[in-house]
């Protein structure tokens, strides 16, 4: 399952590019306008308009109207996946995931605001937030593919053609029973180590970069989170 269809698949090529950035558009118009009127209230002509395209181009990207407010990248997670697959050897699984994370949270950071509003509108609208729910479980379940992949090939930077690099047959459910544990609990682990991490920067963002936040809880979590020392009496 995917929240975003097939039409939003990634390339590279500048077509592609030009089609990823009126996605990109009409994704944050949609945010932005339900942020200030609520999303039941906010029209796929409105959306469309202010992202400065047509409806009939609206409906090129997405195949309903509540799509647009629910993922604001749709290919982060097939560029996180691949740069799991392409990184060097000598990454553990835990180190490789780090700095996939890592490569994207940069981009996401540098638009925390849109995120923020995000958030917000998901928060507002419980249908939105129960399919964004379901589009993190799928995300989830092709990051831990890709996971198991790099692990089957023994080390070796993995591609498309190594089994499971890319989303197998079968519903999320039936993939997800087809995992072994540990690639299941890394992509779980690194999703709550995304949200704590944004969670406590937020609520102390003064005190450093939120990237630091980031790689300090992967840190502990490298380290086997051992416990803090006491504080001194």
């Amino acid at each position: 399952m995917q929240i975003m269809s097939e039409k939003g698949a990634a390339g590279g090529g500048l077509r592609e590019r030009k089609k990823r950035a009126t996605r990109a558009a009409l994704a944050e118009a949609a945010v932005r306008l339900a942020a200030e009127h609520g999303a039941e209230k906010v029209t796929v002509e409105a959306i469309s308009a202010a992202a400065g395209v047509s409806v009939r181009t609206f409906f090129n990207y997405f195949d309903t109207r509540d799509d647009a407010f629910v993922v604001i990248d749709a290919d982060a997670g097939a560029r996180m996946r691949q740069a799991v697959l392409d990184a060097p050897a000598a990454l553990s699984p835990l180190e490789a995931l780090r700095e996939a994370m890592v490569a994207e949270l940069a981009e996401a950071e540098q638009q925390h605001e849109l995120w923020r509003l995000h958030a917000q509108v998901l928060h507002a609208s419980p249908h939105l937030l129960v399919r964004s729910l379901g589009a993190h479980m799928a995300d989830e379940t092709e990051l831990a593919e890709a996971i198991a992949a790099r692990i089957r090939a023994g080390g070796r930077p993995a591609t498309a053609s190594v089994p499971g690099a890319v989303p197998g047959p079968g519903s999320d459910e039936e993939r997800r029973k087809a995992l072994d544990l540990y690639p299941r609990l890394l992509a779980a682990v690194a999703g709550t180590a995304v949200r704590t991490s944004v969670e406590h920067w937020y609520a102390r963002q003064e005190e450093g970069a939120f990237l630091d936040v980031f790689q300090e809880v992967f840190a502990l979590l490298a380290a086997g989170l051992p416990a803090p020392p006491a504080p001194p009496a």
